[in-house]
């Protein structure tokens, strides 16, 4: 169960080797976390980051999973929810894709989608409705700013994102007073594996400030969370600009 601060005793991070996923797993094992699940594909790349977690303390076990193998996510979940109560789910798993090779081979943007959407509708059902047997548990979804309105660069990505945050959106309001929290988080550009390479956008932040604003969302029981949290502001004005001139925007 949660302390009186909202912080878990136990965790599962979908995409076991997220650099923000892996961010709050070690803000929350400094605080009270004493179990972790970290789920993902096996590889070496999991299996360092749960011995890193295991050097901070942490009970941490893996468990196999694919985004893109939903016939799958029962068993796995399934797995670790027998195990025991889990208190979060962390679903940090994405891709980003290539926008201008993805316009023009179709099965890589439809793998995207397939990835930041389908998979996480699939995982996202089955862990809420695990939370909702046991009666408490919080559900963090990592969406996007990227999701709140497509720009020419990435809407390939960004329509994924788009689709994650009004299910996440949805689901809460479908958990509302079940005893489960459904936390959606809106990062802008984040320094990261992810990004590296990309021109930086301006108000951009880090892994580590995205997990400070998640724990903070966690003790104020939050719906949305903006990282940072002047991007409401921004992408608000933005949401509501004329189609003409947002596509002239250098965007």
């Amino acid at each position: 169960m949660k302390d009186a601060f909202g912080i878990p005793q136990s965790l599962l991070v979908l995409g076991g080797t997220s650099e923000i996923a892996l961010a709050t797993a070690r803000r929350l094992v400094a605080r009270r976390t004493r179990t972790v699940w970290l789920a993902g594909r096996p590889s070496p790349a999991l299996d360092r980051s749960a011995e890193r977690l295991r050097d901070l303390g942490a009970d941490v076990r893996t468990v196999a999973f694919d985004a893109l193998d939903p016939e799958s996510h029962e068993a796995a979940l399934g797995k670790v929810f027998a195990e025991g109560d889990i208190d979060m789910v962390l679903l940090a798993f994405g891709v980003l894709g290539d926008q201008a090779h993805d316009e023009r081979e179709p099965l890589n943007a439809v793998r995207v989608a397939q990835t930041n959407y389908t998979g996480a509708v699939s995982a996202g059902l089955i862990s809420a409705r695990a939370l909702q047997a046991q009666g408490h548990g919080s559900l963090v979804v990592l969406s996007s700013v990227a999701g709140e309105r497509a720009r020419r660069a990435n809407f390939i990505y960004g329509s994924s994102k788009a689709g994650l945050d009004a299910f996440a959106q949805g689901l809460g309001d479908a958990l509302h007073g079940t005893g489960v929290h459904v936390m959606v988080v809106r990062p802008g550009f984040v320094r990261s594996r992810m990004t590296e390479g990309l021109e930086e956008a301006p108000l951009a932040t880090t892994p580590e400030a995205v997990a400070t604003a998640i724990e903070l969302g966690l003790r104020r029981r939050s719906e949305t969370v903006w990282v940072p949290g002047a991007l409401r502001v921004v992408m608000s004005a933005l949401r509501h600009l004329p189609r003409g001139v947002f596509r002239r925007l250098p965007v």
